[in-house]
């Protein structure tokens, strides 16, 4: 009988330290749970510290989406992430921007802003002038001005700003005279003297480069020639000096709707390319073919 009781109190003792143990395990550690909250609020301060607020700006590749590249990390340590899409038209990055699927685009010149604006009622403004690209006239059948004989063909861009542009070039290298006040409104209409009778051919600007081997010669758009392998200041035969009037209007910009330019994206996308970083980029990569307006 005493043996019986013995058993049954040891029994009893080792439930007690068995339960006790159990007890223990499931009991959860004050320090332990700050220990995890604070570090569970530090990862969520690092996430809000990180988060960039996006910027979506449209470029032609060559050079606009090239200079850009170079203000990323600039605008990454300011708090926005640059987001670039590429157009290969003059047309596009404009649609785009006004039905604001982007906040800005860079790729063309005020004229040609407005000139867009009157035909398509669109509401584009400037909010800044990055650089300029010297127009060249660079040769295709004919290798210089004093070979080209009577009839021959020159081409020039297609569009009223740009051609404009091409004739006041071909204007100062004595091949054509426009009207008196043409100014940068000048089409082929506009000529008033052609010595040599040259035809004048009208071609969409992203086409001209293409379109060399076809011609004599061809007034390019700095950024296609870019796209082209061409330089201005090596293979050109004749270039916009920079005092001319084109150097004067044709600064390639940042276009917004209006209105925009008061954002602070805008404000920090502009004080981000118009920094000596981004200027030594443009001395250093386009050696005279793109100059900095900054």
């Amino acid at each position: 009988m005493k043996k019986l009781f013995s058993i049954l109190v040891l029994l009893t003792l080792i439930t007690g330290v068995l339960t006790g143990c159990g007890k223990k395990d499931e009991t959860t550690d004050p320090a332990a749970d700050q220990t995890q909250d604070q570090t569970g609020d530090q990862k969520g301060e690092d996430q809000t510290e990180t988060e960039l607020t996006k910027i979506v700006v449209g470029a032609s590749t060559t050079p606009h989406a090239e200079i850009l590249e170079q203000a990323k990390e600039a605008l990454k340590a300011a708090g926005y992430e640059l987001e670039i899409v590429e157009y290969v038209d003059y047309v596009q990055p404009n649609l785009a921007l006004q039905s604001g699927d982007l906040d800005a685009n860079y790729f063309q010149h005020l004229p040609y802003l407005d000139q867009f604006n009157e035909e398509n009622k669109t509401d584009l403004i400037s909010a800044g002038i990055i650089h300029y690209e010297p127009y060249g006239l660079y040769p295709g059948k004919t290798a210089t001005v004093d070979a080209l004989e009577d009839g021959a063909q020159i081409a020039v861009p297609n569009d009223a700003s740009n051609e404009a542009r091409a004739l006041l070039l071909l204007e100062a290298e004595g091949l054509i005279t426009l009207k008196e006040g043409a100014g940068i409104n000048a089409t082929k209409n506009d000529i008033a003297e052609n010595p040599k009778n040259l035809d004048i051919v009208e071609i969409e600007a992203a086409q001209l480069a293409r379109s060399l081997a076809d011609v004599d010669m061809a007034v390019i758009n700095g950024n296609y020639a870019i796209e082209a392998g061409l330089n201005v200041a090596k293979d050109a035969i004749a270039t916009e000096s920079k005092d001319s009037v084109a150097a004067d209007t044709y600064g390639n910009i940042i276009a917004v709707k209006k209105g925009d330019e008061t954002r602070e994206e805008i404000k920090a996308l502009l004080e981000a390319l118009q920094s000596d970083t981004v200027k030594k980029f443009i001395e250093d990569t386009y050696e005279g073919a793109v100059v900095p307006k900054f």
